[in-house]
């Protein structure tokens, strides 16, 4: 519990950096809203076509009684839309840190400023640096999926899929989601992506406490957008601290 207690202090004390450093509050929020507005358009399509989706994917169920297949149907859309929300919690903070990659890198060395310095920025072009973040983050990607799929089909399961797996999708989404926020402070250490959620594995409640928090509020669009500058600046704190850890023995 006190890891816990630690990865909820961090988002807070990110929080309140960018509210007292309100330059960069205002600098951060510009990414976050375009991939805001982005993601929104999405997910209403998502949820516009959710029904058809699910007719498509279940033909086994037409001649089914029509109380089973509307059930069975209602179901599968209900879980699509909720794979997809929590998808897209996910993936929302890496396409922001995409869009703003060059915002939170400098928002990033400005925290490492106040705290007493920390590494050089590794002065590579912007390309360079869009490239490495669009990569690291379809690798994270990949992992949850390998996560998430398994969890979506675990919902059809009669109560377990309507309050295990639920804490466990919520479980899975704050430890990534804490692996993308740490990635601006990590990658200007030098740490690849395997390092990465070695460290937090090894502290796995620092970074359920740091980003379970952080997925319920990013369910709300207009918090998502106004915690993000905040996000990245806890993060950053958190990594400075735990970069400095020797790697957990596996």
């Amino acid at each position: 519990m006190r890891d816990v207690a630690a990865g909820i202090r961090y988002l807070a004390q990110g929080q309140r950096w960018v509210f007292t450093h309100r330059r960069w509050l205002a600098i951060g929020l510009v990414p976050a809203l375009i991939a805001l507005v982005l993601y929104a358009a999405a997910l209403v399509l998502l949820a516009l076509y959710a029904g058809d989706i699910a007719s498509w994917a279940t033909p086994f169920a037409d001649d089914w009684d029509e109380t089973w297949r509307s059930l069975l149907r209602t179901t599968f859309a209900l879980l699509l839309f909720a794979f997809g929300l929590l998808l897209a919690v996910i993936t929302f903070t890496a396409v922001t840190l995409l869009i703003g990659d060059p915002f939170y890198e400098a928002l990033a060395e400005a925290v490492e400023r106040t705290e007493g310095g920390g590494p050089a920025s590794p002065g590579r072009p912007l390309w360079a640096e869009l490239w490495t973040s669009l990569r690291d983050s379809v690798q994270v990607l990949l992992r949850v999926l390998a996560f998430t799929v398994p969890l979506f089909v675990l919902g059809f399961v009669p109560l377990l899929g309507q309050t295990v797996v639920p804490a466990l999708g919520f479980a899975v989404s704050g430890f990534f989601l804490t692996v993308e926020l740490s990635s601006v402070a990590m990658t200007r250490r030098g740490i690849p992506v395997s390092e990465r959620m070695r460290l937090l594995r090894g502290r796995l409640g620092l970074a359920l406490g740091f980003g379970v928090p952080l997925v319920l509020l990013f369910l709300l669009p207009l918090v998502a957008v106004v915690l993000m500058p905040g996000a990245v600046a806890g993060a950053t704190l958190l990594a400075r601290d735990l970069a400095g850890r020797p790697l957990p023995v596996e």
